[in-house]
């Protein structure tokens, strides 16, 4: 779409755009791919007679976010205004409150300089190709990227896009500036026409997929995301592409059904537990939890099965059974936990199996207030013995840790372990009936 003058302007005076730097990855997918991206404002320019007191980072052709201060411009209408600056020194000769115009005297460097310090100044008297492209180098050799972007802006109001382009084509620096620029604030037409100018399929293709975020209608956001399967991305990102709108298209008809059960009241976990959110555009992981939390036993055949999900999506066993402990130890539905890690081998027997460790799974266990009995047995079957009496120690499973010092002939600890139980309790008669026992061979 078009941005209006004030919308540039809006750039460098909301918090919510971020610096650009050449680290960056481009991250359109990051609802599916769950990433979080670094958000940094870009600062306003100030004057630099302190050099200590700027961010300073060797130049690579990024933008150099500053700190404002006192006497700095706060916003991109003060730097670029329509009339010409003024000096406000009082000349000889003139009466008081009179003043010269001097602008029509800088060079593009004068200018430039003046835009960095964060001084008022004037554009406009650059009307020729020669004069604006020179001034476009003189800000990118200063390695400034705020007062880069703000020639951009000029010459993106003042140049046909055309000629625009065919200028920064070979001028890469500028050119990633306002790639970065146009992201910003928004400007899909121009960046596509862009990138068509520039044969970037790809970057093509991720900027057209990116205008799903302005769709908030679900099922025109699905048809917009079908429309984008087949784009020239990587293939990684094809995948991704193809995965978001099968996950959408999932949520969609999950979310109707839900809502239906919901407001029937006949649905027990709905009755007991009702929903806080819509599970519509959420990410992969939180469909599987709410799956796993509302749908946990229904057949594998249905969409809101937590099997169906893993396998559709490949979803790795640690991610689904992290997933599926959460929402069943929330729902303390400790026969579910107790069956997520029972195992069985080809003649029959089980044993407790655990991709994500043990140790974890009695963190998230006791995070939901399980039953000591359930946490000792967990707790047990956490293979090294540090980690193993640690845990113990700290939930007060104190079978655990009489047995395991007991099992180290470990006199010393068991006595120590001794005062931290109740007087008179269970706990200390077994300690003591191991301690006076002369079956034990102690090693201390």
């Amino acid at each position: 779409m078009n941005r209006t003058k004030g919308d540039e302007e809006e750039y460098w005076n909301s918090s919510k755009f971020k610096a650009f730097t050449f680290d960056d990855e481009d991250d359109e997918l990051s609802q599916l791919k769950e990433s979080k991206r670094a958000v940094n404002s870009l600062r306003d320019f100030v004057d630099d007679d302190d050099d200590d007191d700027l961010e300073r980072v060797s130049w690579s052709g990024e933008p150099v976010g500053r700190r404002t201060r006192p006497g700095s411009f706060q916003s991109l209408s003060d730097a670029l205004s329509d009339t010409p600056a003024k000096s406000y020194a009082p000349e000889l000769g003139r009466p008081k409150g009179e003043y010269r115009d001097y602008s029509n005297d800088w060079s593009p460097s004068d200018t430039v300089r003046r835009l960095r310090k964060g001084k008022v100044c004037s554009l406009e008297r650059f009307r020729s190709l020669q004069d604006k492209l020179q001034l476009l180098e003189e800000a990118v050799s200063m390695h400034d990227g705020n007062v880069i972007t703000a020639v951009l802006i000029f010459l993106k109001r003042t140049l046909s896009k055309e000629i625009l382009f065919r200028e920064l084509e070979v001028r890469q620096v500028a050119l990633r500036h306002l790639i970065h620029f146009l992201k910003e604030i928004g400007d899909q037409k121009l960046l596509l026409d862009l990138f068509r100018f520039l044969d970037r399929t790809e970057e093509l293709a991720l900027s057209h997929y990116r205008e799903h975020l302005n769709i908030q209608d679900p099922e025109k956001r699905k048809e917009f995301l079908k429309t984008c399967i087949g784009l020239p991305f990587s293939a990684e990102d094809s995948v991704h592409i193809q995965d978001h709108y099968t996950l959408l298209e999932r949520q969609i008809i999950i979310e109707a059904n839900d809502r239906h059960l919901e407001s029937a009241g006949q649905t027990e976990i709905f009755r007991k537990h009702p929903r806080k959110a819509s599970i519509l555009n959420m990410p992969l992981v939180t469909t599987l939890f709410y799956s796993c939390f509302y749908h946990y036993t229904e057949a594998e055949g249905t969409f809101s099965s937590p099997v169906n999900l893993k396998k559709t999506f490949k979803i790795p066993d640690k991610q689904y059974v992290l997933t599926a402990l959460a929402a069943r130890a929330k729902l303390r539905a400790w026969h579910d936990v107790d069956a997520l890690f029972t195992t069985k081998n080809w003649l029959g027997y089980t044993k407790k199996k655990a991709p994500i460790g043990f140790h974890r799974v009695v963190e998230i266990l006791h995070k939901n207030s399980a039953p000591v009995q359930i946490l000792q047995e967990y707790v047990n079957l956490v293979e090294d013995v540090d980690t193993k009496l640690n845990l113990a120690t700290k939930f007060k499973c104190h079978d655990v840790v009489i047995d395991t010092c007991r099992d180290l002939k470990d006199r010393q600890q068991l006595l120590a372990y001794r005062s931290k139980v109740d007087k008179g309790s269970a706990e200390e008669e077994k300690i003591d009936a191991i301690l006076n026992s002369s079956q034990i061979r102690w090693k201390n």
